[in-house]
């Protein structure tokens, strides 16, 4: 039980990466808030981690809109009296060649992954600021943090934003004990990414199979995708770490494609 008794606050938790890890954490003893644009999924989410025997609950939020993640954030500190971890995990994909992107899904992109999660840390800092109790913020970047790939623009800007947050984070949250890591999967099959198969087969002329073991993962060291249960096991291990030792790094969980 290495979270016992801790709350998380994890946004994009109703499926994919956010609802593993959202159910490792209830396994550790955490108090889970799933945040999500969908509430009524979130809310099936957040059930049945209760039906397993776990502390849950659900809040609608759009993490793009300052107003609505500071209604969720109080609406967990009311429920469960503080946040002591954050999982910054809303995201899309939108595949795209650069000339033929439009701004408005470039800035909807950029919203979502940049703008979620400075709004969920200015406002999750704040409460572990004043409880006293220190705390842990993951940003949920990706091994595109490190690297470039074709037709993902502002996907890459994005994720790549994210280690300057987690570090300007690390430096004015460790005055008052919040450490602020970045977890970056490689190529995980959720449904974000079954969906980039067949666009990028188009865009790129080539077939699905030749866009998973050319493209995804040409340059992983075992030809293998990412696990949701590897990135969940790196969550709880960032979060239950107990000291600033480990504060403003970036964890590549990728089978090998990127390497420090």
């Amino acid at each position: 039980m290495r979270l016992k008794d801790k709350v998380a606050l994890i946004t994009g938790a109703a499926s994919g990466i956010g609802r593993e890890i959202a159910e490792a954490y209830a396994a550790e003893g955490a108090k889970i808030c799933i945040a999500d644009l969908k509430l009524e999924a979130g809310q099936a989410a957040a059930d049945d981690i209760v039906k397993s025997g776990g502390t849950a609950m659900a809040v609608e939020m759009d993490v793009t809109d300052e107003a609505a993640v500071n209604t969720g954030v109080a609406a967990t500190v009311d429920a469960f009296g503080g946040v002591d971890v954050l999982i910054s995990n809303a995201g899309i994909q939108h595949i795209s060649r650069l000339i033929d992107l439009e701004f408005s899904a470039w800035k909807k992109l950029l919203a979502i992954h940049l703008d979620g999660a400075f709004l969920t840390t200015k406002a999750c800092m704040r409460v572990m600021k004043d409880a006293g109790k220190g705390g842990s913020i993951i940003l949920m970047g990706s091994a595109h943090s490190k690297v470039a790939s074709p037709l993902k623009a502002p996907y890459v800007t994005a994720k790549h934003g994210l280690l300057g947050l987690a570090r300007a984070i690390a430096v004015e949250g460790a005055e008052f004990g919040v450490r602020s890591n970045v977890i970056c999967p490689g190529f995980v099959r959720t449904s974000l990414v079954e969906k980039q198969i067949p666009e990028q087969a188009r865009n790129l002329g080539i077939t699905e199979e030749q866009v998973v073991n050319d493209v995804m993962l040409k340059d992983t060291v075992d030809g293998e995708f990412s696990t949701l249960d590897d990135i969940a096991e790196t969550a709880v291990f960032l979060a239950a770490f107990p000291t600033n030792a480990l504060t403003g790094q970036s964890i590549v969980v990728s089978h090998g494609w990127f390497m420090e």
